[in-house]
C-alpha cells in the first residue's frame, strides 16, 4: 500500500516492540533515502500500531496481509478507527495515520 505497511513476525517475551520499531523505521528510512525512492526526505509519521495473534490465527493473518490492496478497496485505511475501537486499544488522535499530500 502507498501510505502504511504491513509486518507479521514473531516476538519473545523478552523482547522489546518500541525497540524493533525504532530499529525497523530508522533502517528503513535511512534504506529509502539512499536509494532516492521519494523527492526530498522520506521519515515515517511519529508512532505505530500493533496487534498480537496467537499462532492459530497465523494463516488468516498471512491472507488479509496478501489481500491487503482487495481490502483496502472495500474501507479506507482511515477506517482502522474501527479496528482500534473492536480491540479496545486507546489511541492518541495526533498518532492518527494521515492521507498522503
Amino acid at each position: 500500500m502507498p501510505d502504511h505497511l504491513h509486518l507479521f513476525f514473531g516476538l519473545r517475551p523478552k523482547q522489546s516492540l518500541s525497540d524493533l520499531m525504532k530499529l525497523v523505521k530508522g533502517d528503513s528510512s535511512e534504506w529509502v533515502n539512499k536509494q532516492k525512492f521519494v523527492l526530498g526526505k522520506f521519515r515515517w509519521q511519529e508512532g505505530y500500531v500493533a496487534f498480537s495473534y496467537s499462532k492459530s490465527h497465523t494463516d488468516a493473518v498471512v491472507k488479509y496481509i496478501f489481500n491487503q490492496q482487495d481490502h483496502h478497496r472495500k474501507k479506507t485505511f482511515q477506517d482502522y478507527k474501527e479496528m482500534l475501537k473492536k480491540f479496545e486499544v486507546d489511541y492518541d488522535e495526533q498518532y492518527i495515520f494521515k492521507e498522503l499530500e
